[in-house]
Order: C-alpha cells, then sequence, then structure tokens
C-alpha cells in the first residue's frame, strides 16, 4: 500500500491505495474535485457535505445512464469496463508517447 495526498475543493486527503492503482485513484479525485467545484461555482448550493452528495448523485446517474438497456455499456459488468479503459489507456500512451520527443 501507499498513500497519496489529494485535494479536492482545497481540502487535502490522504489515501491509501495499491501502488498500481495510484493513477486511477488521483484522476478519480480529480474528477470528483471539478464536480464539487462547479457545483460550488454555480452557487445553487450550499455547504461541502451537500456539494458532495449532488456531485456523487449526478455521477450515479451519468453511470446508471451508460449501464441502461440502451447504453453503450449495458452488457458490460465494471470488471469488464475496468479492462477496456486500461487497454484505452494503454493504447493512448503508446500513441502519445514519441509525441513527448518532440518538444
Amino acid at each position: 500500500m501507499i498513500h497519496l495526498d489529494v485535494s479536492i475543493m482545497g481540502q487535502p486527503y490522504r489515501l491509501a491505495c495499491k501502488e498500481e492503482e495510484e493513477r486511477a485513484l488521483r484522476e478519480a479525485a480529480s474528477f470528483l474535485d471539478k464536480k464539487m467545484t462547479a457545483i460550488r461555482d454555480a452557487g445553487r448550493v450550499k455547504g461541502n457535505d451537500r456539494i458532495a452528495v449532488m456531485a456523487a448523485l449526478g455521477m450515479a446517474a451519468e453511470f446508471l445512464s451508460a449501464r441502461a438497456p440502451q447504453g453503450p455499456l449495458s452488457d458490460m459488468s465494471v470488471l469488464d469496463m475496468q479492462d477496456k479503459m486500461a487497454a484505452m489507456h494503454k493504447v493512448l500512451d503508446s500513441a502519445l508517447t514519441p509525441q513527448e520527443n518532440l518538444f
């Protein structure tokens, strides 16, 4: 297990995860930070706990609509989605790595 520090809406959090999960956890924290910050900045919801609940509800609705019977992920399990996303990351990394040498 490793420990990493993230910030969500300006609040520091120390999280523990497996080393191979660090990137995904950092991306998840960043995604959550952006969702919560957007809700806070819209000014309609006050209080961090309410902002967190609204962000969670929004993300859950997005996830469930993708998993709906007519949605693009309807026949996939969460593990299948994770595997597919990992494969896409590998393709992107292999495509973008040579570009780094150009700069």
